[in-house]
């Protein structure tokens, strides 16, 4: 039982000046300075931090303590935390699995905070859209075995609507989760040799890399290892999940398949270091900061070459110095893109070299040759491998959606046909590797049985869909399904004989990445009388690219409502063929060739049919 004593050390001190021995009083005033010290290392070491309204007096330690100091240093400056960073503070999402076993008994959903939190475990309740957890995994490279693919496809029955979504960042959703599974999902998924751990909220995501990483013909480096040793280092350390926003890391082997690794806030690009610059020859990586193009930004060369074994202990100092600099007060500014163009990147850089207790180095101009070219086709098809008489496959697969069969499906063949491994890539399908060419055709035969194809059009190939309203609240349009009525309508109207890429977005955070595509779509409300009602709709860009290319997208359209998007769209493509200074000229040279105003009067020529 607490005395009254221990439960107010005031009351003890003033005990300790009435009638009594010495003795005695040297005994009550050690009695409260070591219960005084308990409770000073009982909040550091506990759930429950200091108050998230006030700084502590006692520095903090242990794993969280780099975040707390970031946080104290707001509050003592007189700001105040935003509501994420003061979930976190109260208490860290980690130590809350307790309670979401408790609300999975009781097949109970979480409140704003818990929702939070329980993204650190990989759930999400996406209520309203849907009233359930989706699921997102963590698989580095984006490379499943067959037996862990087939074993997601159970559990999407099992526990989910009998679908999965491939994403932009080579990796697996799971949807339509009932409360009562939440832990049987997230447990299930680590019985696969896989986890969910930190996939979601203000955590370093899925790694992505090279998706032919080992098989290519061309590539510089095999990025598995790195991207591997990565994953690993990220979830065996507490301290790597006190950042204040999210935070992306892609590798970039230099294959044939483009990884969109300048669209990170760690990009990795291998580059070859020419003899005679003072540096050791061979494979290195290029160091790219501060990608984010939903706000309209690239990750930026930073001058900066990493040897291949040195890319985790680059990137860990990378992500404690944003740890302690990021933005706490306002989600919007608390992206690695804001710390850079807050501090410069070379006082960011310093910063770096002092984690990491030496210098960086840097490429002399002329030392690194040109990246080998990639190609906007290479996702889809057979391709040869590295390895003689061995093939890739890539799958179509449309808007990243596949059915339980399908996934089942895809597995035999992986198992069977190829040499076990599906490899997930960011352009939302997938590829069949180690396929020997007497197996070419029957795996063909085989994948467009289950409804998939391994052919496609210039239109579908290029085709990137987000979520979308159907299962995110912050979506503003039913993007999958009107990216599948944009294909429908325009690859029977269009003869396009080149790739196009049309990525569909339903709001600003851009997870389909309509700012680096040459037609992107954001979706958004438009008013369709003057009472107010709204239609789904999207704001048209154009120009758009990546790698090479890279260039944001300028708005062409405003407000077009979403049922009159495929005609939008043939128009564009029709007016592109049209006028384009040659075969060769691709989509975002002839877009970039012309200001607004002048695309736009081509495009009104063109007649739908």
């Amino acid at each position: 039982m607490t005395t009254e004593v221990e439960s107010d050390p005031r009351r003890a001190a003033a005990v300790a000046g009435e009638d009594f021995a010495p003795e005695q009083k040297r005994y009550l005033e050690g009695l409260v300075a070591g219960l005084q010290i308990a409770r000073t290392v009982k909040g550091l070491a506990g759930a429950a931090p200091p108050a998230a309204g006030a700084a502590p007096a006692t520095e903090p330690t242990g794993p969280d303590a780099a975040a707390l100091r970031a946080q104290n240093r707001v509050l003592a400056a007189g700001g105040k935390l935003s509501d994420p960073e003061r979930f976190k503070r109260e208490e860290h999402p980690f130590d809350t699995y307790p309670r979401l076993k408790a609300f999975a008994a009781r097949n109970e959903y979480p409140k704003p905070a818990d929702n939070f939190r329980w993204r650190f475990f990989g759930l999400f309740y996406v209520a309203p859209n849907q009233n359930s957890y989706m699921c997102r995994l963590r698989i580095p490279n984006g490379i499943v075995k067959a037996a862990q693919f087939a074993g997601l496809g159970d559990l999407a029955e099992r526990y989910g609507g009998g679908y999965a979504h491939v994403t932009t960042r080579a990796n697996i959703q799971i949807r339509e989760i009932e409360a009562r599974n939440a832990v049987a999902v997230i447990e299930a998924i680590q019985d696969l040799g896989l986890c969910s751990r930190g996939s979601g909220a203000d955590n370093i995501r899925n790694i992505t890399g090279t998706p032919t990483a080992g098989i290519d013909p061309q590539e510089l480096i095999d990025t598995r290892p790195y991207a591997r040793e990565w994953h690993f280092h990220i979830l065996n350390d507490r301290s790597l999940y006190g950042l204040p926003r999210k935070f992306n890391v892609a590798f970039d082997g230099g294959g044939v398949i483009p990884v969109l690794e300048d669209t990170n806030d760690i990009g990795f690009q291998a580059v070859q270091v020419k003899d005679g610059f003072g540096l050791a020859s061979g494979v290195w990586f290029r160091l790219c900061l501060g990608g984010l193009t939903g706000h309209r930004s690239f990750a930026g060369d930073t001058g900066v070459i990493v040897k291949p074994e040195e890319t985790t202990p680059v990137a860990d100092a990378v992500v404690r110095v944003f740890i302690d600099h990021g933005d706490r007060t306002d989600r919007g500014k608390a992206r690695l893109k804001y710390v850079l163009e807050r501090m410069g990147v070379e006082k960011f850089l310093t910063l770096v070299e002092e984690r990491l207790g030496r210098r960086l180095d840097r490429a002399p101009a002329g030392a690194l040759a040109p990246r080998p070219p990639v190609s906007r086709t290479a996702h889809i098809g057979i391709h040869a491998q590295k390895q003689a008489g061995l093939h890739w496959i890539g799958v179509a697969v449309p808007v990243g959606y596949l059915t339980v069969a399908q996934m089942r499906g895809l597995a035999e063949i992986a198992r069977e046909l190829g040499d076990g491994d599906i490899r997930l890539t960011v352009w939302q399908n997938l590829l069949v590797s180690g396929v020997a060419t007497e197996k070419l055709a029957q795996a063909r035969r085989r994948i467009e049985a289950l409804g998939l194809s391994v052919a496609t059009n210039a239109i579908r190939s290029g085709l990137v869909a987000c979520t979308g309203n159907s299962g995110c609240k912050f979506a503003a349009s039913d993007t999958k399904r009107h990216a599948e009525e944009i294909a429908r309508w325009c690859e029977t109207r269009v003869a396009l004989d080149v790739p196009v890429n049309i990525h569909l977005t339903g709001c600003h955070h851009s997870c389909a990445q309509h700012f680096v595509s040459d037609i992107g779509l954001l979706g958004c409300k438009v008013q369709e009388n003057e009472a107010g009602d709204a239609v789904e709709g999207y704001h048209v860009f154009v120009g758009g690219g990546f790698g090479a290319n890279a260039a944001l997208g300028r708005e062409l359209y405003r407000d077009v409502k979403a049922d009159q998007v495929p005609q939008t769209v043939e128009r564009i493509l029709k007016a592109y063929l049209a006028h384009r200074a040659s075969p060769a000229e691709s989509f975002a040279a002839f877009a970039r060739r012309h200001d607004a105003d002048a695309l736009k009067a081509l495009i009104a020529k063109e007649i739908v049919a």
